[in-house]
Formats: C-alpha cells, structure tokens, sequence
C-alpha cells in the first residue's frame, strides 16, 4: 500500500497542476508517484485475483481457465 503521505502529495500536485501549472521538477516527482502508485494497485489487484473462483447462478465454478492456470501456477512455488 503507498503511504498516506505520498498520496497527498499526489493530490497536492494535481491540485496545483489545475491551478497554477507544475515546474518541470514537480511533473517529474508527479510522474515518478504515479508510476509507484499503479505499480501498487496492479500488484494488489493480482494478489486479489489469485484468491478469485467465479460462480455462475447455478453453483459451476465458470473462472476462465488462465486464471486458474495462473492460480495453479502460484501454488507450486
């Protein structure tokens, strides 16, 4: 999870970036925290979808068969 104060920080930076535009200094540092930002939420968002089974309204596990391929993957190391 990216902490709380680069959060902010994000923030404080797209908010000053609408009003009164960034140095070239603050777009770097806006860059580089984005780029952390998405690295983090696509590493959660793996993690959740490895513990994912999909189930359709009659109770048959329907998850497609490269995610289980992937979960079966994970297991073995």
């Amino acid at each position: 999870m990216l902490s709380t104060e680069k959060i902010q920080r994000i923030n404080e930076l797209a908010k000053k970036d609408k009003e009164s535009g960034l140095t070239n200094a603050e777009k770097e540092e806006q860059k580089e925290l984005r780029a952390e930002y998405l690295k983090t939420l696509r590493s959660s968002l793996k993690s959740d979808l490895m513990n994912v089974t999909i189930v359709d309204p009659n109770g048959d596990d329907v998850t497609p068969q490269k995610l289980k391929n992937e979960q079966a993957k994970r297991k073995k190391h």
